[in-house]
């Protein structure tokens, strides 16, 4: 991948149930290549999502989307495109948003957006605006990424603040 190269999103995960939304800012080169949202087994997002609901992960992409649209959770990225040669969210530039309110708008049971990480939450209220998607309660997270930095939680105190979920998601299979 160059410099001018351009790296898009993939498509949202949602259903007509979805309640809770979650937007990473843009996948990695792995999670692109595969098509698949948090690819990378390093990434703590699926053991996260799986141990809170006290579930095992099949470790299978499509039985994770089946589990996610179960506990009515969406996913998808506050970026549309944007340049990057990597994988690093502090690698990306002259990113141009996906139209966020147009998706809320034809989904309106989504009650919660939590951000994955300092770099969606950041290009989200630069982008988009908080006052947005008033009537939506909004919520960043510790990223789940693999990477090291200055800010970086365990994945114990990961856990602990993801497990808001479990405050706007029921099951009711």
């Amino acid at each position: 991948m160059n410099n001018n190269q351009k790296v898009l999103s993939l498509d949202p995960i949602i259903d007509k149930n979805s309640q809770v939304l979650i937007l990473g800012s843009m996948p990695g080169v792995e999670s692109l290549t595969k098509k698949q949202y948090y690819a990378n087994q390093r990434n703590h997002f699926w053991k996260i999502i799986f141990t809170i609901f006290d579930k095992e992960d099949s470790l299978d992409y499509s039985s994770r989307i089946s589990f996610l649209h179960e506990y009515k959770i969406a996913l998808w990225d506050v970026i549309h495109s944007c340049q990057r040669i990597g994988s690093l969210d502090s690698d990306i530039k002259y990113e141009k948003p996906n139209d966020i309110e147009k998706f809320l708008e034809s989904h309106p049971n989504i009650k919660l957006i939590l951000f994955n990480g300092g770099k969606s939450y950041e290009v989200f209220k630069k982008h988009i605006g908080l006052s947005s998607s008033s009537g939506i309660d909004l919520i960043k997270l510790p990223s789940t990424s693999p990477t090291p930095g200055k800010n970086v939680k365990s994945y114990e105190e990961k856990l602990k603040e993801w497990n808001i979920i479990k405050k706007y998601v029921i099951n009711q299979s």
